[in-house]
């Protein structure tokens, strides 16, 4: 059919240029709290670009979401203003047909949302946990910057260097404090180098002192040297011992279903089961009035948007919390939500209007 096609072109204009607006914020917002993070030393710097889309591939279904429910809120709206919606009403369809073209046109973009909510996001998520577990496990040498201070990875030593060279082979004014055994220690040196003595890898201080107090005796030892070797630790190349549930796989959820599980499982279900709701929603939810413009219709599908998902997170923390359960919160939010979107539609399409009875018929 004409109509069908020339619908399914519009929607594909406004669904695309919808999702690159969104994914181009997105991105920006995403940037700066990673780079936020990386300064803070969560990250490791050269990784905020990585991170970065991993973190969009894990949003992207409710970009989808959004960007395809603008798609319908905007075409149908448009054809309201342009009066060709009322040309669709006389020439005997109703909002029902158009629930036929829209599905074509949006089936694609579910399935993909299905692919990404129930596999991509706990691989991204994963993928995230894994840099930085990486970037916390990094050996002490990793970890010095020039003119900084820096913390060992078990805590107990603190290192800086004034500058480096050699690719932070080797460097100018050494200092090193040290906890441990009961005694604090402080090494200061002119410059120090990397040495790979055996399997372990050693700090080569050169004309420097070392002062050692005893914790325990109050003593204090001062000592000056012209060669002083530290072992300093390696990365640990060690897996993660640590796996979030946002990280597990569906089929792991599935096969242990404790309340944490299935909250993380409410919500990946309930971000394909919202993107449905979403097709009918926008459908029921466009109109035109003249009074009031067009911007007051779309602010309203907006804040019906933001209250649903919002309401996904808070049920995915009562069902962990077990206040809810599985089952019950899926079938009250999305059920009742699709019940409501199907019966504001069928108003809207039977043109049903609902009417207090005035004072002579209650007399």
């Amino acid at each position: 059919m004409l109509f069908h096609s020339s619908i399914r072109k519009e929607l594909a204009r406004s669904f695309g240029a919808t999702l690159v607006v969104l994914v181009t914020v997105i991105m920006t917002m995403t940037l700066i709290r990673t780079v936020g993070e990386a300064s803070r030393g969560t990250f490791n710097p050269t990784d905020v670009m990585i991170i970065m889309g991993y973190t969009v591939l894990s949003d992207l279904p409710t970009i989808l979401s959004l960007s395809l429910f603008i798609a319908i809120l905007s075409v149908v709206t448009r054809m309201y203003k342009d009066s060709e919606m009322v040309i669709w009403f006389g020439s005997g369809r109703g909002l029902l047909s158009l629930v036929r073209p829209m599905f074509r046109f949006c089936w694609p973009i579910l399935v993909v949302v299905l692919v990404l909510a129930m596999f991509v996001l706990p691989w991204a998520f994963g993928r995230i946990e894994d840099l930085r577990d990486k970037f916390e496990k990094r050996g002490d040498i990793a970890r010095i910057e020039p003119g900084q201070f820096q913390e060992s990875a078990n805590g107990d030593r603190v290192f800086f260097v004034e500058q480096n060279s050699d690719g932070k082979q080797t460097g100018n004014n050494v200092f090193i404090a040290t906890k441990e055994a009961g005694k604090d220690t402080v090494t200061s040196a002119r410059t120090g180098r990397i040495e790979i003595i055996g399997r372990d890898k050693f700090l080569i201080l050169k004309n420097g002192q070392r002062l050692e107090k005893d914790m325990v005796k109050s003593e204090l030892n001062v000592s000056v040297f012209e060669t002083y070797g530290v072992r300093v630790g390696v990365d640990d190349s060690s897996s993660r011992s640590y796996i979030p549930v946002g990280s597990i796989p569906t089929l792991g959820l599935l096969s242990k279903p404790v309340p944490v599980n299935l909250a993380e499982l409410s919500w990946r279900i309930g971000l394909v089961l919202a993107a449905i709701n979403f097709v009918f929603l926008g459908i029921a939810s466009a109109g035109m009035n003249p009074r009031v413009g067009r911007v007051a219709n779309l602010g309203f599908a907006f804040l019906l948007f933001v209250v649903y998902f919002n309401l996904l997170v808070l049920g995915k923390s009562w069902v962990e919390s077990g206040r809810v359960q599985f089952g019950v919160f899926l079938i009250q939010l999305h059920g009742g939500a699709a019940l409501l979107t199907l019966l504001w539609l069928l108003k809207r399409h039977n043109n049903w209007e609902f009417r207090l009875p005035s004072r002579r018929a209650r007399s």
